[in-house]
């Protein structure tokens, strides 16, 4: 079944209803950057009649715009210019040309509510941008409280054991964030043509964003990246909202990591706490989410390489790198440029330092470090804490190794520090240090590599000759974003003192050839994938990933941010009364094929005895003498035949129709099969050995096969266990007459041909020959995949006209992808059906009754039976 149940759903509403309605019009802020004219939602003032022309939009939401803002003093008005540093701003390169990009996001600055619409209508005439502003005690909330001092150092894998380490989970922070993400759904459905724009939505600031918008929009084009890491599982569950954000990822059409770590962690909190599964397709990673696929997107971002072109070619460069350059004449400079936060590992990249001069005498006066400070993106303790403590060893090491003339071998540049200033500090280094602990991808040594590639104008200031080659090193640590793209990169552990050390008297000592080969292996690769190829292979992504939205019927379920769409084959719908009851009633010659576990007994449910109301309800079914009552399950035959004893006329088949029965009163058949069950001295002995490793695991041995179960294991182990004994089987069971399948949490070898299928065909054909016609209503419900055997030997005997079945209902319980054509979304409701049935039998009792005849079925297999069945 799927892995929700929607018995607690009250409502479905499909995203078809809203077309009822009218296209929701787009605002006039819309309007005037298309260039359409606004009406009233019918198309009564559209030239084209309604018909939209539009061309489909990127809406870029992030929790800053791709803005500088400041008040004029003079003229006290706010002046705006585009923030060239900002990645938002830059990823543009890669949509195709003369898309047109809107942004969406809140501002760096406190405009004045009477201001605000002023400032609205400018910045979205101007610079296609649409703020987001946010009162300042709810920003607070929402930014310091919940997003820097709460997620943020969880999901860089740091839980709040103290007020140092971040704070606790706050409902009202909470609130907040949720407040916060609404506004910001508002404000993109102003600019939103839902039929044809594109929305990508960055980082972890707007996680349940996606949910808004697809509650209001069922068909949106929606992707997310986080810029952050992603947490194992192991910390991520600690979070009390964690099925919340969670839901918002996969109410997206593509999610996107840095690194295949992130992702795997991701995939592993909705297989652990969703129970959903993964599969790759072709290089495409994808998860199954009600009917709609969720893919995922595994690329590191890249740089602007124009934006530092530009800056290594400027005069103004050139000048910085003179003063510098004569600023640390001399001396063999390693760079350091990290945010003033606990995770950057400021304070261990300056105890290596330390010991490097400790141990290596001839470096003294020689070697400096020089870090960058970027300013602190939030305020609290851990902040200064941090800053404290770097100060306090940052002088501890120069006083000890600092000489007289001004040598200090740790030299700190607060920030802010411009790209420019960035940019010159770079080109004189030797070697680029990045020790964060923790750390979602870096940009630095990406940006160190194509400075140090050179230009004319740096080229001259730093005396660069024809036989020099270009080089450069960079230390990168292991736990950051960037290290994987980075081959020839020293990796080290920054928790390890001693290999940082190392990594540095390597970077002092690697000859020019060597650092050559690393500069040069670098920027290939970083020139070729910069933020426009990042940028617009995300976008092609995006693309594939919704392509087939209008393909398929959507529907609304649940409420709050539990909201999800269920995507349905427009073929494919839910089993109705109003569908199956008047066909029932016109029949008289009705097949009905019940699944048991999972369709009229819930998966989750201990006891898995029949209820008395069950006993009830299916005598009703059977007492009509029209109809043909199954039991097909995979159970062994006598838990079954012990269970609906009560049911005389029933008939079972067991073992997914190894063993037969037509009612209480006949033996039990068994299938012409070969009976050579040697197979199971080969496979016992194998599956011992899974369910003695994996805990929670156990056998079921029927007398025709053998099922390992692993429910009640660990989700992710017990799935791993059942591939490996699923490719152990096979190979040991190469040559013996059985078949090994994986179903719902099982492993199962059972006999070639045998199979529900093989019921369905048996059952008909035994009505035909008996009776003389096909069964002229068949209804058949099951819900895992040995039930798709009978919905795929169902299609085969309609697919055939001649032989075609006049009124035929192949039900799967749960929205999943299934060769039926119909569903019902779980236990409760199949009951619900058969109930409607029974009292549509009730109704007609008397009249059938008058009509009913006894008719006698001759048994398969050559034997004659004078048991009669009503029919």
């Amino acid at each position: 079944m799927s892995p929700e149940s929607w018995k607690d759903q009250l409502s479905l509403v499909s995203a078809d209803d809203y077309r009822i309605m009218g296209r929701n019009r787009i605002p006039n802020a819309v309007t005037k950057l298309s260039g359409l004219e606004t009406d009233d939602g019918d198309g009564s003032n559209d030239p084209n009649g309604g018909a939209w022309v539009t061309k489909p939009k990127r809406i870029v939401v992030s929790n800053q715009l791709p803005l500088r803002a400041h008040r004029d003093i003079s003229s006290n008005k706010w002046c705006f210019e585009f923030d060239n540093d900002s990645l938002y701003l830059q990823l543009k390169d890669g949509f195709p040309p003369e898309t047109e990009v809107v942004y969406v996001g809140s501002l760096n600055a406190d405009v004045l509510p009477s201001e605000q619409e002023d400032v609205s209508q400018f910045l979205l005439e101007k610079f296609q941008c649409v703020p987001t502003f946010l009162p300042s005690d709810l920003l607070s909330k929402y930014y310091h409280g919940f997003c820097k001092h709460y997620l943020w150092p969880i999901f860089h894998y740091l839980l709040p054991m103290t007020q140092a380490q971040g704070s606790l989970f706050d409902r009202s922070n909470w609130r907040a964030y949720t407040t916060v993400n609404k506004i910001f759904a508002d404000k993109i459905f102003e600019v939103l043509n839902p039929d044809d724009d594109y929305v990508w939505i960055h980082d972890y600031h707007l996680m349940i964003l996606p949910t808004f918008l697809r509650n209001r929009f069922h068909r949106i084009k929606l992707g997310i990246f986080l810029h952050s890491p992603f947490p194992s599982s192991e910390i991520y569950r600690t979070l009390p909202v964690r099925d919340e954000i969670l839901k918002g990822f996969l109410n997206c059409d593509l999610v996107g990591f840095h690194t295949f770590d992130y992702a795997r962690h991701f995939l592993s909190c909705c297989s652990r706490m969703l129970g959903l599964d993964y599969e790759s397709k072709r290089g495409y990673i994808g998860l199954e989410y009600f009917g709609r696929t969720v893919s995922i997107k595994i690329l590191p971002v890249g740089i602007h390489m124009g934006q530092i072109e530009s800056i290594k070619a400027s005069e103004e460069t050139a000048e910085k790198v003179k003063g510098l350059r004569e600023r640390f004449k001399g001396n063999i400079v390693m760079l350091g440029v990290d945010d003033l936060d606990m995770f950057k590992g400021i304070s261990l990249k300056f105890w290596a330092m330390g010991q490097l001069l400790e141990q290596n005498e001839e470096l003294r006066g020689k070697v400096v470090l020089v870090q960058i400070t970027n300013p602190a993106r939030s305020s609290g303790k851990d902040v200064q804490d941090v800053e404290k403590q770097i100060n306090l060893i940052a002088d501890e090491i120069n006083s000890k190794f600092g000489r007289p003339g001004g040598y200090k071998p740790i030299v700190f540049v607060n920030g802010p520090v411009s790209t420019l200033d960035k940019v010159a500090y770079y080109a004189i280094s030797e070697c680029v240090v990045v020790n964060a602990v923790r750390d979602g991808m870096n940009l630095v040594p990406y940006k160190y590599t194509v400075t140090r590639q050179g230009s004319p104008a740096l080229d001259e200031a730093l005396g660069f000759g024809e036989d020099d080659v270009r080089k450069s090193v960079i230390i990168v640590s292991e736990f950051i974003g960037c290290s994987p793209s980075l081959s020839g990169a020293i990796r080290v552990n920054p928790w390890n003192i001693d290999a940082v050390t190392d990594a540095m008297s390597s970077a002092m000592t690697m000859s020019d050839k060597e650092k050559n080969l690393r500069h040069q292996k670098h920027h290939k690769y970083i020139s070729s994938h910069n933020v426009a190829y990042w940028a617009r292979s995300y976008d092609q992504d995006l693309q594939r990933a919704c392509k087939d939205h209008f393909n398929k019927r959507f529907w609304g379920v649940g409420f709050g941010l539990f909201f999800k769409v269920v995507a349905l084959d427009p073929n494919f719908r839910r089993l109705c009364a109003e569908t199956i009851v008047p066909a029932y009633r016109r029949t008289s010659s009705r097949l009905i094929l019940l699944d048991y576990d999972g369709t009229m007994m819930d998966q989750d449910t201990l006891d898995k005895r029949p209820s008395d109301d069950l006993i009830s309800l299916l005598n009703r079914l059977c007492d009509d003498p029209n109809n043909l009552v199954f039991i097909v399950s995979g159970r062994g035959k006598d838990p079954l035949s012990k269970w609906f004893d009560s049911c005389p006329n029933l008939g079972i088949s067991a073992e997914h129709g190894y063993f037969t029965r037509w009612n209480s009163n006949s033996p039990w058949e068994t299938s012409e099969l070969p009976a050579d069950l040697s197979w199971k001295k080969i496979a016992k002995p194998v599956m011992n050995h899974y369910m003695e490793a994996t805990d929670g695991s156990f056998i079921e041995e029927k007398e025709s096969a053998m099922v390992w179960h692993y429910q009640e294991a660990d989700h992710s182990f017990g799935s791993w266990q059942a591939k490996e004994l699923l490719d152990h089987l096979e190979s040991v069971l190469t040559n013996e007459p059985v078949v090994v399948k994986r179903g719902q949490h099982i492993v199962e070898v059972k006999p070639q041909g045998v199979s529900k299928g093989k019921v369905v065909e048996y059952l008909i054909a035994t009505m035909r020959n008996t009776k003389g016609k096909r069964p002229d209503f068949l209804l058949c419900i099951g819900d895992d995949r040995s039930d798709e055997d009978m919905f795929d030997s169902i299609v085969k005997h309609q697919d055939v006209s001649s032989i075609g079945l006049a009124e035929v209902f192949a039900c799967t319980v749960g929205q999943k992808p299934s060769k039926a054509k119909y569903y019902l979304d779980d236990t409760p409701s199949v009951i619900k059906m058969l109930e409607w049935l029974a009292s549509a039998s009730d109704g007609s009792k008397h009249e059938q009754q008058q009509k009913q005849s006894k008719f006698t079925f001759q048994q398969p297999m050559g034997q004659c039976r004078n048991e009669s069945i009503d029919l």
